[in-house]
């Protein structure tokens, strides 16, 4: 343990905290938890990506409050541009929205919407609507903004049936982000028993597990995850369907989890704390999970940190390619799939807020895992 030392005077009496100790010796000690939060605060992205990323999650748990209406609420407004709400009329404080006009755009003849100025559909704060339930647990109706009958809220747009697409955005964060947390606890489970096992026993064992990773490695990806989705049935309820898809984004994602954890505890078997385990009659089974693994926790934690995002990543490129999660169930992949051809792009920009979404949680995934490698070792400086 490192301790920081400073000149206090003799008189100052002892102060023991969670995280901090001054003693009566004049000595400031603080703990390795205390000194890697100390050099996290120090890298600035770092905060802004923990902070986006309690944004994201929180934005998950209370999707439905925050949108006006739920995620398959069909409107009369397909591929509706952008709508948003306009906050005073007339220098009054009066937040409203325009009524829509169909209208038909020359050459194209498509469909499109235009705002009505001299129709103000009035929007309200805290209203009823569609229920809906946080956490899957707690039912209510309350929103936190709407409109009243008649009128349009649609921030990101609509989508070819109607459907507000800044709603489903939020009500897909719910998926997108959970199966990146969901896939990352498998992967770290079974990269941390298999990989750990085999860098304490070594030997044939350790031989056999590093091929048979290197054989999982060498199988291209995209192919990979198309083949193991293909066979799931189309009958499989949604929920089956989200469980195996995470299944099959860790069947490659502990091996390099696995890797990891083999090359440290190949280091710290000989240390002294195991032999006095192995001495004192411990099982392998508690050396390594209860003595080994927590050694070098802070290293782990990094390591999961910065597998979410391909995890997430991985489920958007299934999805968008029809053969992942599939409607009714709301994705960010699946909100994608609606703008795979060029024509829909240049038509209805909007449809690609989803993958804005995907980058921004890729992003400050990224940024967090950098502070929290650098700041896994408080005492480098």
């Amino acid at each position: 343990m490192s301790t920081v030392s400073s000149e206090l005077p003799n008189s100052m009496p002892a102060v023991d905290e969670d995280t901090t100790s001054v003693r009566s010796s004049g000595v400031a000690i603080a703990s390795p938890r205390r000194l890697m939060w100390l050099k996290f605060r120090r890298h600035k992205l770092a905060m802004v990506g923990m902070g986006g990323i309690a944004l994201l999650y929180l934005v998950a748990i209370f999707n439905g409050f925050l949108s006006p209406v739920g995620p398959d609420t069909r409107s009369k407004y397909p591929y509706a541009a952008p709508n948003g709400i306009h906050w005073f009329d007339n220098g009054s404080f009066s937040p409203h929205v325009y009524g829509l006009e169909a209208k038909t755009v020359p050459g194209t003849m498509n469909r499109s919407f235009v705002k009505n100025p001299d129709e103000k559909i009035p929007v309200n704060f805290f209203v009823r609507g569609e229920p809906y339930k946080i956490l899957f647990l707690f039912e209510t109706n309350i929103r936190l903004f709407g409109a009243e009958e008649g009128g349009l809220v649609a921030l990101f747009g609509t989508d070819k049936l109607g459907r507000d697409v800044y709603s489903r955005v939020l009500n897909g964060a719910v998926i997108s982000l959970s199966i990146g947390l969901v896939g990352v606890a498998i992967s770290f489970v079974l990269g941390a028993i298999i990989g750990g096992f085999s860098g304490y026993y070594g030997g044939w064992f350790d031989t056999l597990v590093q091929r048979i990773i290197e054989f999982i490695l060498s199988v291209p990806t995209i192919p990979l995850w198309l083949a193991l989705s293909a066979v799931i049935p189309q009958s499989w309820s949604p929920l089956q369907v989200y469980f195996a898809i995470t299944v099959i984004l860790s069947l490659e994602g502990w091996t390099g989890m696995a890797r990891v954890v083999r090359g440290k505890l190949l280091q710290l078997r000989d240390e002294d704390f195991v032999l006095d385990a192995q001495l004192a009659g411990a099982s392998d089974w508690r050396i390594v999970i209860v003595h080994m693994l927590p050694s070098f926790a802070s290293f782990l934690i990094v390591q999961l940190t910065m597998a979410i995002p391909a995890m997430i990543l991985g489920e958007t490129a299934l999805s968008f390619l029809g053969l992942g999660l599939r409607p009714p169930v709301v994705s960010w992949g699946v909100l994608l799939q609606d703008a795979q051809n060029v024509r829909s792009v240049l038509s209805y920009p909007w449809l690609l807020i989803p993958g804005a979404f995907v980058t921004f949680t890729v992003l400050a995934f990224s940024f967090f895992g950098d502070g929290l490698r650098d700041a896994a070792d408080p005492y480098k400086s």
